[in-house]
């Protein structure tokens, strides 16, 4: 699962400089929410969880790791597809799919964050 977060970060990473690049030749900045969040989110996020569960491997065994996962991976394109089509086509009915993807990964964070105070201890 650590080597699976940390490719998929990088297909994350590879869309937000993608993004960022378009913007910046159109100088048209309306993506930039998509962008940082892709970057954060995607890129950064997910390869950090990557990492600690490579490290410590009762986070990436546990239940909670799991479940993180796929919260995380679950919540965070359709937030990020909601989000890039509300500001594309400037159609308000896709917020509610930026919604329901954002609460679906903030679970998915809260639940790494307690598999973190719960499952790692010093060894």
């Amino acid at each position: 699962m650590a080597i699976k977060l940390i490719k998929i970060s990088s297909i994350y990473f590879f869309i937000a400089v993608i993004l960022g690049l378009i913007m910046s030749i159109t100088h048209d900045y309306s993506f930039t929410p998509v962008h940082v969040h892709m970057n954060l989110l995607g890129w950064t996020s997910l390869t950090l969880a990557g990492i600690l569960y490579h490290l410590f491997p009762q986070l990436e065994q546990s239940i909670s790791g799991k479940i993180h996962f796929w919260l995380h991976n679950i919540g965070l394109p359709i937030m990020m597809v909601s989000l890039y089509l509300l500001i594309s086509l400037e159609n308000e009915s896709f917020g509610i799919g930026a919604a329901i993807g954002s609460i679906i990964t903030v679970i998915g964070v809260i639940v790494f964050v307690l598999n973190i105070f719960i499952n790692l201890k010093k060894s």
